[in-house]
């Protein structure tokens, strides 16, 4: 067995991740569940070859050092994909995660055309924020994509690792990649700032100083994007200003207030075709009320800002859930288990069942 094989399984079979790992064969993740392909559970050799295949010396290098390396690479004409090796019980494992060469349109992913204007503001911070596995990469993908066309800027992205390949179209897309062109997010950011950049994409904000990084270059008159592994506007606005010593806060606060564009919080779901998985968006612009709720400490009413914000592209989370189930995108029991207000569903659907019954 080679891992060309498995490659071209995943792609054909539009997987989204490949699991490699010993006593067990080879596993898929396809629209969100997981699959055992059907060939014999895999040994420590085997996944120790399936590491040479596709690691570089340097890569195996850190694997021995740090126990884990992460990296991309691309699969012929066909895909890129993205890669964990790690040691688990003393054996090697491989998770692979894929790539499509294409690049989504806002259409396609579901965006809101809205949320195009905020691409053309001169300065400011733009996040993506959801769990691991929700899309924000793609959805960053997009919205670089869409400057490259339509804008004359020089754009830098800071990834670990690079997952979408930018060609140069009407702007200039500089790709720097953690480990081989820079060693962190924090380094990368600060470096950027020299190197006349119009739009900044940070591949993550994890931690404080690139934070700090971030607030400045958006301050300077960059536009900065970034994703955060959490749910909801309100909450990834907490998550900014609680990563900041507390003598610290009410600046970040007041930074924040003024230099944030928007948050972008993502989930992705099978759709109830059992075909697919469909995104799903709360979205957050922010309008100079919402920039005082923040000042304001007030971060709680952000939600109830965005319910009444659709003429600005606004949108919850839980009316984009809602929306999705009266178009029969996604099911009953994704709706009432990822909405996060359970008892304002009902009433929805109570709603909604009476408008039916008539």
């Amino acid at each position: 067995m080679e891992i060309s094989e498995l490659l071209k399984i995943v792609v054909d079979e539009d997987a989204s991740d490949l699991h490699l790992k010993v006593r067990k064969p080879p596993i898929l993740r396809i629209h969100g569940s997981l699959h055992e392909l059907d060939y014999p559970p895999l040994i420590p050799q085997d996944t120790e070859r399936f590491m040479k295949s596709v690691t570089t010396p340097l890569h195996q290098k850190r694997l021995k050092e740090l126990g884990n390396t992460d990296f991309g690479f691309s699969f012929g004409e066909l895909a890129r994909f993205r890669v964990a090796v790690f040691y688990e019980r003393g054996t090697i494992g491989l998770s692979l995660r894929l790539i499509p060469y294409k690049l989504l349109t806002f259409e396609e992913i579901g965006l809101s055309d809205k949320i195009k204007e905020l691409l053309y503001r001169p300065r400011g911070i733009v996040l993506v924020t959801g769990p691991t596995g929700s899309g924000k990469t793609t959805t960053l993908a997009t919205m670089m994509d869409y400057i490259n066309e339509k804008m004359d800027c020089h754009i830098i992205t800071i990834e670990d690792p690079i997952e979408y390949f930018h060609e140069n179209k009407k702007s200039i897309v500089t790709q720097r990649e953690i480990g081989s062109d820079v060693t962190s997010f924090k380094d990368g950011l600060i470096r950027a700032l020299r190197q006349d950049p119009d739009v900044i994409l940070v591949g993550e904000m994890r931690d404080l100083i690139t934070m700090e990084a971030a607030l400045m270059a958006a301050e300077t008159g960059h536009l900065v994007f970034s994703t955060l592994h959490t749910t909801g506007a309100a909450q990834s606005i907490d998550r900014v200003i609680d990563a900041f010593p507390i003598a610290q806060q009410e600046q970040a606060r007041i930074q924040l207030a003024s230099n944030i564009v928007g948050v972008i919080s993502q989930q992705l779901l099978p759709k109830a075709s059992g075909k697919g998985r469909v995104a799903c968006f709360e979205t957050m612009v922010a309008i100079p009320a919402i920039q005082a709720l923040i000042r304001e400490r007030k971060t709680y009413r952000i939600t109830s800002f965005i319910q009444t914000g659709a003429r600005y592209g606004m949108t919850t989370m839980d009316d984009s859930l809602f929306k999705l189930y009266t178009q029969k995108i996604i099911s009953y029991e994704e709706l009432v288990t990822r909405c996060t207000d359970i008892d304002s569903m009902k009433v929805k659907l109570q709603e909604l069942s009476k408008d039916e019954s008539r």
